[in-house]
């Protein structure tokens, strides 16, 4: 009989022996995956729509084998995956998993917990009450800081403007909204103009719109300028907009640049303005005590987000949110359905209360594991590898005759570009690396980004992968000063 035949009877799970059988097999496929990655392409050399082609339009009516599940899953899947685990993906922030992730990942399935209620799974929610405080304590965070874990730094941020807009109690925005209401003075939140993209969704996703947000300039090193922010916020005062909430970001998407936290701190504590950090990326550095610096003036935020799954080696999803104000928050989004209390209410964290999702993983199951199992010494030294080899590798760009560095280097993110001694137009220079970064992504060999500083295109490489060695960020240099 064919396996595709193969018709699935009864009406319960999947056999435990079969589960067992299969579990054992994916394992030691996982096991070899990760041995052998690099013989995987980083990039797959696949054009739009081909895995679409192949699967057909209707579902199977009847149940197929997991031996014919998986075939596919080999022949037709894995041909368009772009491997974020290979030690030459150096494109964006590499959310890179490790094994202690994966097997807790696992865990976290089998039990498939809703973590809504400390009642529904109490080890969920003291387990991330414990996980979130051990982060804070590797970061160097005040202890007056609050955590509760979202999926992503957008969500994360989003509910940051959330609370930063309750904070205005006077304008009742939970019980009257913002629409049809002409009393209501226009909103005006603060970023510099590096902040992440996620600034501007979480502002339309409230209704506050994109004229909203005004983008302060920023300096040579791209970071915010905090005189340029004052002058923002007076200038919009008299105009008639009410500031409410200031960005600051430490390690910006594209040139991972810190805004001068302390500075900006010091406005928002003058102006009454809720000030946000967004550490998605950069704030993991601060488990190394020589880069605590980066969190100098954390005291004056009133919410900071970091994201383990960025630099972390936690699989995706998972970003950390601390606050000094859980009371906002939970103002924010808390509802008391009768169906959903309980008589430990008073005495608990019910984590529902403090966002827009009622359902929650057990996100921190993945974060327990892997802070044990590597230890913080282990994060701090891998850490710490990624610092050194991004500074090397912007010693071999300074030494080029034929490149240069377009930006600092803070922590792990290289950007830079060629230049010929023979070009100084900026356009050639443009078109010239924009070729540069598609013939090195067309090799399958390294995947990098680009990215636009002041008008000129800039190639990215982040060196942040748990796989990712010295001896592969050599090869990437090689590949790229020889295409």
């Amino acid at each position: 009989m064919n396996n595709k035949d193969i018709m699935i009877t009864g009406l319960n799970d999947m056999p435990v022996d079969e589960f067992r059988k299969n579990g054992h097999e994916f394992i030691d496929w996982i096991a070899d995956y990760f041995n052998n990655i690099e013989s995987n392409t980083v990039l797959p050399n696949i054009e739009p729509g081909k895995i679409r082609s192949k699967l057909p339009l209707e579902p199977p009516q009847k149940g197929e084998s997991m031996d014919a599940i998986f075939s596919d899953f080999e022949k037709i899947i894995m041909p368009g995956i772009t491997h974020w685990n290979h030690p030459d993906f150096m494109a964006y922030f590499n959310s890179t998993s490790s094994g202690p992730g994966i097997l807790a990942e696992m865990l976290s399935a089998a039990l498939n917990i809703n973590g809504m209620l400390w009642k529904t799974s109490p080890a969920a929610t003291e387990l991330e009450e414990v996980t979130l405080n051990w982060l804070k304590k590797m970061l160097g965070f005040p202890d007056n800081f609050w955590g509760i874990i979202y999926d992503t730094a957008s969500i994360s941020s989003m509910h940051a403007i959330a609370a930063a807009r309750e904070q205005l109690t006077e304008l009742k925005f939970r019980e009257k909204g913002m629409s049809g209401r002409n009393e209501i003075p226009k909103l005006r939140l603060y970023a510099s103009e590096h902040a992440h993209s996620s600034i501007d969704k979480g502002i339309i996703t409230l209704g506050i719109g994109l004229s909203g947000i005004r983008k302060i300039p920023i300096d040579d090193k791209f970071r915010m300028i905090s005189h340029e922010l004052q002058k923002a916020i007076s200038e919009d005062r008299k105009n008639g907009w009410l500031p409410f909430c200031v960005v600051a970001t430490v390690g910006t998407t594209s040139t991972t640049s810190v805004d001068p936290v302390r500075e900006i701190g010091e406005i928002c504590r003058k102006e009454n303005l809720w000030l946000h950090v967004d550490a998605a990326y950069g704030g993991i550095a601060a488990v190394i005590p020589k880069m605590k610096y980066i969190f100098e003036g954390i005291e004056f935020a009133d919410s900071i987000v970091v994201n383990p799954h960025k630099w972390m080696f936690t699989p995706i999803d998972l970003s950390a949110f601390y606050t000094t104000k859980p009371e906002i928050l939970k103002r924010a989004f808390s509802l008391g359905a009768e169906y959903l209390k309980t008589s430990e209410d008073s005495k608990v964290t019910n984590y529902m209360d403090y966002g827009l999702q009622l359902g929650r993983r057990f996100r921190s199951l993945k974060l327990w594991f892997i802070i044990r199992y590597f230890g913080v010494e282990g994060i701090q030294n891998r850490i710490a590898e990624h610092l050194r080899l991004a500074n090397e590798f912007a010693d071999w760009i300074e030494s080029h005759p034929d490149f240069e560095r377009m930006a600092p280097t803070p922590f792990s993110v290289v950007c830079f570009r060629a230049h010929p001694k023979n070009i100084n137009d900026e356009d050639e220079l443009n078109a010239l690396n924009e070729k540069l970064l598609d013939e090195i992504n067309k090799s399958g060999k390294l995947f990098l980004s680009g990215t636009k500083l002041s008008g000129k295109f800039v190639i990215r490489i982040s060196i942040s992968g748990l796989r990712t060695q010295e001896e592969h960020v050599k090869q990437a240099w090689e590949l790229i000063s020889n295409v």
